[in-house]
């Protein structure tokens, strides 16, 4: 063990490829941006076309290296395409699974429409994108996979019915394929984030509590004992630690990211 080695060096991703949904903004977007600045070569697929090539430009004029692709994750054959096509280009080293949507409603309020196009973009989407690189990576021998569910996943919240269903099953699937392809060095974890302070957030108390802005923030803000909300950078350190080589040891993890929401409350 050389103790002036630099450890830096450890949460680096030159070289590498890397595959970020839904990086036009929020949580994607930070990933995006934090993974371009440690060297990686960042793919952004957005079905947000503006946003996606916003991005792209701001990890361009900051020296880094990125491209854009407009889609939805919920087109299986789009997907397989979208994804053959990068793959035949460059190995995909690093899939970031971070497209999704919410919902707020309990079983009474949320339709059958409502409950189809959660899983549709939570569940489905982030299938889509496996299935179309696990082929890839299995070849090399190679390969991460970093999936956002959310403490919802697992805890009883108000009012998040079909939310909660997906992203439970988004955990589900990450320990099945973190366990299906540990064999072929395929690494897939996942982070359950509380609440991030994203758009949504914003756009959601906008619409639900006109004029109770700022009082609705706070209330938010406090439902974890740390608080205060994440910030999306907060995520995207951790998703860099996921994805580089110095989490090697690890796979088939789901790393709660919530402020002490469950062991300090009360």
């Amino acid at each position: 063990m050389n103790p002036t080695s630099d450890q830096s060096a450890d949460f680096r991703l030159d070289g590498k490829n890397a595959v970020v949904t839904g990086g036009a903004r929020g949580i994607g977007q930070a990933i995006a941006v934090l993974f371009a600045s440690r060297g990686a070569s960042i793919h952004i697929l957005d079905a947000n076309a503006e946003g996606a090539a916003a991005t792209v430009k701001h990890i361009v004029d900051g020296g880094g290296k990125a491209s854009r692709t407009a889609c939805d994750v919920s087109d299986s054959a789009g997907m397989r395409t979208v994804l053959g096509d990068i793959a035949r280009r460059t190995p995909i080293d690093t899939l970031v699974n971070s497209a999704g949507i919410a919902h707020v409603g309990n079983l009474e309020s949320t339709s059958e429409a409502d409950f189809d196009k959660v899983f549709q973009i939570n569940v489905k989407g982030i299938f889509n994108c496996m299935s179309a690189v696990i082929t890839h990576m299995k070849q090399n021998r190679a390969g991460v996979i970093l999936n956002l569910a959310s403490i919802a996943a697992t805890a009883g919240l108000s009012d998040r019915f079909a939310y909660s269903a997906s992203k439970g099953a988004v955990l589900s699937m990450t320990l099945s394929v973190a366990k299906d392809y540990l064999q072929y060095n395929i690494r897939c974890n996942c982070i359950s984030p509380a609440r991030v302070h994203t758009p949504f957030v914003d756009g959601f108390i906008k619409k639900n509590y006109p004029g109770k802005e700022d009082e609705m923030f706070a209330r938010l803000s406090q439902s974890q004992p740390i608080g205060r909300m994440a910030k999306p950078e907060e995520v995207a350190s951790l998703a860099l630690f996921l994805c580089c080589d110095a989490s090697s040891f690890v796979t088939g993890v789901d790393y709660p990211f919530d402020g002490g929401f469950f062991n300090l409350r009360g």
